[in-house]
Formats: C-alpha cells, sequence, structure tokens
C-alpha cells in the first residue's frame, strides 16, 4: 500500500473477506449418502450484488476460495462494473459422477447457498468456473426458481453463465477468451509498451497456450484465426503437443472431444507425462491452466517476452520478481481474465430487463445503414463494394453488441492502467498499476457510503 494514500484502517478492511461460508449436506446416491463440503465466500459489498464463479475441483479450499473471492472484487473495480467480490467451490470431482449424479449433487448445493442467502439476483451471482459450465448454471437456476416461486420475474438473473435457451446471453461462453485476444490487442498497439521485439501485431507471433479448456482454447482460436498468430504448443496436464508452423486449434479441439486427450493429434508432435512445455521458445506465454503454474522452481526457463495470465494466479509472487528481472513482460490476471465477469454483467442486465441486447434498435441500424449506402452510390455513381455491403448493412446481432461492449470495457480498463503506469513509472509493473486503479475505486466507493 505504499503507493496509496488511504484512511488509516481502510487497507485492512479492503484486505479481509467479509465473510466464508462452509457448507456441508449429504446426497443419496449409488444406493448409500455421499457427504460434500463446499463453500461461498463474500470479499467485498461495497457494490452489490457480489459477483464470483463456482468451481468443482477435489482440491478446493476455503483459503483457496477466499483469495478468489478478492480477486473478483479487484477484477470488477478495474473494469468497473457494479460487483462486489464473491467465489464459491465444491470440493468434487465431476469426472467420477455421471452427469444425472452431478444434477442431484448441484440441486442440494444450490439448497444450501439459497438457505443462506448466498445466491440471488441481487445478492450473490454465481457463474461458471473450473469443473462447471453453462449446464450447472441452469441445474443452479432451476432451483432457485423451485426455492423461491414468488421471485419469477427477476430469477433467471440468480445466476449467469446459462444456456441461450435459459436465459443466457450470446458470447457469454467464449468472453474471457475473447477478453484475452483484447487484451494483448490492447498491449500491441499502445506504443508505450515494448510490443513484440518491437512488432506491433500477433501476425506470425509464436504462442504457447497452457490449458485446452474453455479459456485456453477460446483464446488460441480468436488470436490463430482472427489474427494470424501461430500456435506453437499447447501443454494439458497429461502432456503437450507442438508444431513449429502452428497448430489448427479448432482440429485439436475436436481431436480432444474425440479422444479425451490432446496427445495423439495428427500432424503435431506429442509428448505425454511432460509438463515442461511452456518452457519452450516463443513470443507469447498464455497460461489458461489453474495457479501456481509458473513458480520459483521453472521461472528461470521460460523462455516467452510476453507472459498473458489467462487463469488465476499463474505465476506465484516469486517468480513474477524473476521473470520481470529477466525483461519479460506480464499482463496480469485480474485485466487479462475479466471478460467473463464483463460479458457475466451483461446477461445479469438483460435478464433485469428482460429485453435482448439489439431488440429495439437493430431494424432502425440497418435502415439507417441502408439509407447512407444508397446516398453513397447516388453521390459516387459507383456501386457499393460488394465485399464491404452486407457487413455495413448489418444492423449487429447480439454478439456482435457483446463483443463490442466488451471490446469497449477491455481497451478503457488499458487505458486505465497504462496511463496510470505512465503517470507514475516507479510502480514498476502492470501488475501493481492494476491493483492501484481497482483499489482507489474500492476505497472511494467504501469513503462515500461512509466507511
Amino acid at each position: 500500500m505504499s503507493f496509496l494514500d488511504l484512511p488509516e484502517g481502510l487497507a485492512e478492511r479492503i484486505i479481509q473477506c467479509n465473510s466464508t461460508y462452509t457448507v456441508r449436506f449429504g446426497v443419496r446416491l449409488r444406493g448409500r449418502m455421499y457427504s460434500f463440503v463446499g463453500w461461498r465466500s463474500v470479499h467485498s459489498e461495497h457494490c452489490e450484488p457480489v459477483k464470483g464463479g463456482i468451481r468443482y475441483a477435489p482440491d478446493a479450499d476455503a483459503e483457496e476460495v477466499e483469495a478468489l473471492a478478492a480477486l473478483m472484487t479487484l477484477k470488477c473495480a478495474l473494469v468497473d462494473v457494479p460487483f462486489g467480490g464473491s467465489k464459491g467451490a465444491l470440493k468434487i470431482d465431476p469426472r467420477e459422477w455421471t452427469p444425472q449424479e452431478l444434477e442431484r449433487i448441484t440441486r442440494r448445493f444450490t439448497q444450501e447457498l439459497n438457505k443462506r442467502g448466498l445466491i440471488g439476483p441481487g445478492l450473490n451471482v454465481p457463474a461458471p468456473d473450473v469443473g462447471t459450465s453453462e449446464r450447472e448454471m441452469a441445474w443452479m437456476m432451476d432451483e432457485f426458481r423451485r426455492a423461491n416461486p414468488t421471485d419469477v420475474i427477476n430469477a433467471r438473473a440468480c445466476v449467469t453463465g446459462k444456456p441461450l435457451s435459459k436465459g443466457g446471453i450470446a458470447g457469454r461462453t467464449e468472453a474471457t477468451g475473447r477478453g484475452v485476444q483484447f487484451a494483448i490487442q490492447c498491449y500491441l498497439r499502445d506504443r508505450r509498451t515494448p510490443g513484440i521485439c518491437g512488432r506491433r501485431d500477433l501476425k506470425g507471433a509464436s504462442v504457447i497456450v497452457q490449458g485446452f479448456g474453455n479459456v485456453g482454447y477460446h483464446s488460441a482460436k480468436f488470436i490463430s484465426e482472427d489474427d494470424g498468430a501461430r500456435i506453437v504448443l499447447v501443454a494439458e496436464r497429461d502432456g503437450f503437443v507442438s508444431n513449429p508452423e502452428g497448430l489448427p486449434i479448432e482440429a485439436l479441439k475436436q481431436h480432444q472431444l474425440r479422444t479425451g486427450s490432446i496427445l495423439g493429434f495428427e500432424g503435431a508432435y506429442s509428448l505425454a507425462g511432460d509438463v515442461s512445455g511452456i518452457e519452450e521458445e516463443c513470443d507469447i506465454l498464455i497460461p489458461a491452466a489453474m495457479e501456481n503454474a509458473i513458480h520459483i522452481e521453472n521461472a528461470e526457463r521460460i523462455k516467452a517476452r510476453l507472459i498473458v495470465e489467462a487463469a488465476n494466479g499463474p505465476v506465484t509472487f516469486q517468480a513474477d520478481r524473476i521473470l520481470r528481472s529477466r525483461g519479460a513482460s506480464i499482463l496480469p490476471d485480474l485485466y487479462v481474465n475479466a471478460g467473463g465477469v464483463v460479458v457475466s454483467y451483461f446477461e445479469w442486465v438483460k435478464n433485469l430487463t428482460h429485453i435482448p441486447f439489439g431488440l429495439m434498435e437493430r431494424r432502425r441500424r440497418e435502415r439507417r445503414n441502408h439509407t447512407i449506402a444508397t446516398a453513397l452510390e447516388r453521390m459516387t455513381g459507383k456501386t457499393f463494394p460488394a465485399d464491404m455491403r452486407d457487413e455495413f448493412l448489418e444492423g449487429g446481432a447480439e454478439i456482435d453488441l457483446v463483443r463490442s461492449g466488451l471490446e469497449d470495457v477491455m481497451r478503457s480498463a488499458w487505458a486505465n492502467i497504462a496511463d496510470l503506469l505512465e503517470e507514475q513509472p516507479d510502480l514498476g509493473d502492470y501488475r501493481t498499476a492494476a491493483y492501484i486503479v481497482a483499489i482507489r475505486r474500492i476505497a472511494a466507493a467504501y469513503e462515500a457510503i461512509g466507511i
């Protein structure tokens, strides 16, 4: 807090989690009773409702949940989304249970959260995280509606990341990966950054992605297909695949879905049981798996010039210092992976307003654009270029508006980080600057309500 001038005691208030609830419950499965333990931590209620994912993981614990809740508070503040931070977890390996069993477990977990006011559109809004998806969110939403029959109007807003058929929003599944793409673009286009050896775009850049779940897959897909980056290596817990010419990401994903692993992909070199793939030579490393992937033991061997933290906390404190001392730039997690909560906010607003994005103005925009195109043709005597006409006349579907809104938020957040670092170069790095921006906003919110 040496860079902040906060009233006495406020820093301590911001650091602490407001509450952490442990819930234990039983579910009768396979002819016997199984007991489960879960957590929901509320870090800060300076803005309400609070927001944060729920993960299903066999190694989850209360300390991890509290740390992730704190990160959510900072993340929401940084991108100026009006939520406090929360996080949840259930200590379970979802691979050990059938979908039908997982549904029963999820519904019981939701009942326990509902009893304690830990889920609700105006209180606490969960979302998918590691080990969960839109499927679990649909179950939770349905169980909440059953338990709260008088809250039919806004019940869909009790969770985000739902399927489209259950009140979800176009672009939510891809949101975090799309945010990663926008974050990299913002960094490269900003002349105040070193770029990648002076380069200002991703075309031809070599990229290693660790983790090929939702975030890693979408990040790799977008920067390769849209921006021309070469994904030279993808690492998973059971090994890695590589190709210096670039991996076809969609084909690799389909192979993973068919076989359950990225290994054995035709046209790529596979190495099973090796987790050192992230240490290979590359321009950009995107750790998109679990926490502490880059630590004091392997940081010296990381060769990437730019590390983009798509996962939560993938670089330890000691590793961060080592990487920066060697000249690497690090884009911090609270900025890079904020795309999920930004689009979750859009979904929450959509559920509360009961109006799909673009419904009230899409056709008006199409008519206006058609009028402009016709006017240009009359003034110039030339036909509007066919390859541009359809895109120009399109009024914008929900997915287009969501992507536009997300890009705007990511650009604004980057400008705040980069501007602060330019004003105060003694901050030293993007992570510190991002923390300062976020904490100042949280402190201002506390002071505004007299705390």
